[in-house]
């Protein structure tokens, strides 16, 4: 006969099980109050850095601050490998380990003589030496072999004004040493028109000057040098078919006085000197825009349009700086109503839309890295004859090489391959 459990068993067991829960929920307090207390501690030692560092409005790290590798641990440990961000948002980070450029400035083909700080006797590197950083994601780093292999048989231009041109040198360089040199053709077609070619992967890189991409008519009817607005650079013809564009126009816009290239406007068939710069500039960036979506097939072509290169000039002086701006506020050079026509007209583009790559907040950190007088051979000569009167002599709008136009590059090959950019021109 089956004997029944009598009452005490039965609470003996009741009693058993739950001190086994019990345990068991303790266990799992004491999980979540070790995580918790972790996240404190780490949160704790994030408060330790300076508040200046952390400041949105600061994009650098100073290099002698010994908060730096830390704070550098703790972005790498919350950052997240693929994930969407804006690229264009970050700091400036000292790392002269980490920053060798991959070329010489003086044994690449493609760097002009201005350009070549340390040929021309710039007695320091460190403008070489620091590395963007993005707040919220990883940037991939550049790699030329991967970017030449992507770009196969294919056709790559890029077309606007000298800053543009300063940015093809730095890729035609960054690209020329992932090769063997014997497998480089270099052909400068006329003047300002470059063309570089990776023979085993039939690729070329092209420059076509066009600092307005509207026509300047230096030979108009009236006799004055006319901005033809509604009517697109002649070298458009030259341009077509390439599977990557990459264009700019700003910096010519806003030039004033005796340093302006025209003296009238023409739109509509009706010249005139008496137009707005931004309406000016908005007529011609529609002309650009209107020939686009007329002549680019979006699945076979990307279009790139890079945002105005900060100049130093005037209000911030690139002379003798050696340091990037640690502790100023962004200030934005560039016109604030030419930046608004550019962004409004990319964001209104459907068929193709543009890639914006929008590098002006970026640079204006870097007032260390012009040529400044570094951009001529006799600098001396020319510093010793006029002393601090050098405004027509010093270089404060492009960059030496290598260096910032770099950076331009590896937000370029990241925003054509990877999947990481997530900003809009707004």
């Amino acid at each position: 006969m089956e004997q029944k459990p009598s009452i005490v068993d039965k609470w003996k067991s009741f009693s058993l099980g739950a001190l086994l829960g019990f345990l068991v929920f303790f266990i799992y307090l004491d999980k979540v109050h070790q995580d918790i207390s972790f996240l404190a501690a780490k949160q704790a030692m994030v408060d330790l850095v300076p508040f200046k560092l952390l400041n949105p409005s600061t994009s650098v790290i100073k290099p002698n601050m010994s908060s730096d590798v830390f704070l550098n641990d703790i972005d790498k440990s919350t950052k997240k490998v693929g994930k969407k961000c804006n690229m264009f948002d970050g700091r400036w980070v000292y790392k002269p380990k980490e920053s060798r450029s991959s070329y010489d400035s003086i044994k690449c083909p493609f760097v002009e003589e201005k350009m070549s700080c340390q040929e021309n006797g710039r007695p320091e590197s460190e403008y070489e030496k620091w590395i963007w950083e993005a707040r919220d994601c990883d940037i991939p780093t550049f790699n030329g072999t991967d970017m030449l292999e992507r770009l196969r048989n294919k056709r790559m231009i890029l077309a606007g004004d000298s800053l543009n041109r300063n940015m093809w040198e730095s890729l035609a360089c960054l690209l020329f040493t992932s090769i063997p040199s014997n497998a480089a053709q270099v052909k400068e077609i006329k003047g300002y028109q470059k063309l570089w070619k990776a023979k085993d992967y039939n690729f070329t890189l092209e420059f076509y000057w066009s600092p307005f991409l509207v026509e300047l008519n230096s030979k108009h009817e009236s006799g004055k040098k006319v901005l033809v607005l509604d009517k697109l650079s002649s070298d458009s013809e030259k341009w077509k078919g390439a599977d990557i564009m990459v264009f700019n126009s700003g910096h010519w816009w806003d030039l004033r006085g005796k340093m302006r290239a025209w003296e009238m406007f023409e739109f509509e068939g009706k010249v005139t000197e008496d137009m707005p710069i931004d309406v000016a500039y908005e007529h011609g960036l529609k002309t650009w825009a209107t020939w686009i979506e007329k002549n680019v097939d979006p699945k076979k072509t990307k279009v790139v349009f890079r945002s105005n290169s900060p100049w130093h000039q005037y209000d911030q002086w690139c002379y003798n700086k050696t340091q990037p701006m640690l502790d100023e506020p962004y200030k934005q050079l560039f016109t604030k109503s030419l930046v608004n026509v550019v962004e409004r007209q990319i964001k209104g583009m459907r068929k193709p839309q543009v890639i914006y790559l929008n590098i002006t907040k970026l640079s204006e950190y870097r007032i260390d890295a012009h040529p400044s007088m570094y951009r001529y051979k006799d600098w001396n000569t020319l510093a010793q004859k006029y002393g601090n009167n050098l405004n027509n002599y010093v270089d404060c709008s492009h960059w030496c090489l290598p260096g910032v136009p770099d950076t331009w590059n590896r937000l370029l090959y990241a925003s054509l391959f990877f999947d990481i950019l997530a900003n809009s021109p707004s």
